[in-house]
């Protein structure tokens, strides 16, 4: 989709701080929602490493670049040159945007946000419900760490219990001491407690790469372990109907698609920066959904 507007001596720069990035598709949500709105914004990707990391924050903070978003592999790293960072941040550990108010630079993860918005518009709010969330890497984090702050009941969480499970047990407590929420790390290869911890979840969330391209025909889950009901969320968007969101159709759970993630987290990225809301719709279609 090309640009609409001009690009003038007032135009507003928002970026994307990662490596590999070209692949994005954020720069052709954005700038459709941009133009939609007739803001006068643009969104560039540029390709940082960590080595590159503390000069580029420097220097976007020197031109008074309005705001970026990161991500791999920059997400924990970018702390440390922040002047705050927001409570979901500070749970999850992570930042995936930063908003720059005259030089003070502020970070948060809305990969969250993305999350329990994605489950609001498909009908279920995330107080007071339980969530069986597979995976305990980034999104898992950021996922927990806000369903914790808006309420949920109970968490319960199923990861391999390889090195990176201390490191987990260690979120999980920092999470419910300073949110008070059930928190359960537990592993995922004990089926049978997974499968009795489903049972009695309103939401099961794969926030594993499990399931997607080329391994779309993986699935953590069995058809029999869902149940009627359940929301069953899949932070895997390609494909967009992964083996796991299939078989929640047939056993009549309520499927969501990671792609919703995508665009939600994005939406609320575009508020921090601009005050406005992001025309859904015309994201979507920005990005061929």
């Amino acid at each position: 989709m090309g640009r609409e507007l001009a690009i003038t001596g007032h135009t507003e720069l928002i970026g994307l701080v990662a490596t590999p990035i070209r692949h994005s598709m954020s720069p052709q949500m954005h700038n459709a929602a941009f133009d939609a709105l007739g803001l006068d914004y643009v969104y560039l990707v540029f390709e940082v490493g960590k080595e590159e990391l503390k000069d580029t924050v420097a220097g976007l903070k020197a031109m008074k670049v309005r705001g970026w978003n990161v991500s791999m592999p920059n997400k924990g790293d970018i702390v440390q040159y922040l002047d705050h960072v927001s409570l979901v941040s500070e749970l999850c550990g992570a930042i995936n945007t930063v908003v720059n108010d005259n030089g003070v630079l502020t970070g948060t993860s809305t990969d969250g946000t993305g999350f329990v918005r994605a489950l609001s518009e498909n009908g279920l709010d995330i107080k007071g419900k339980k969530l069986v969330l597979l995976g305990a890497g980034g999104a898992a984090a950021a996922i927990m760490a806000q369903c914790a702050i808006d309420g949920a009941k109970e968490i319960v969480v199923f990861n391999k219990k390889d090195s990176f499970y201390a490191k987990a047990q260690e979120r999980l407590k920092l999470i419910e001491e300073k949110t008070g929420v059930e928190m359960h790390l537990y592993d995922i290869d004990d089926k049978a407690l997974l499968k009795q911890e489903i049972d009695s979840a309103d939401v099961l969330a794969n926030a594993t790469s499990v399931g997607m391209v080329p391994h779309q025909d993986s699935c953590l889950v069995e058809e029999s372990d869902l149940h009627e009901g359940l929301y069953v969320f899949d932070c895997v968007y390609n494909p967009k109907d992964t083996l796991l969101l299939q078989r929640a159709k047939k056993v009549g759970a309520i499927p969501v698609s990671g792609v919703y993630m995508l665009l939600y987290q994005g939406a609320e990225s575009f508020k921090l920066w601009t005050g406005k809301e992001m025309p859904i719709e015309v994201a979507r279609k920005a990005i061929g959904l």
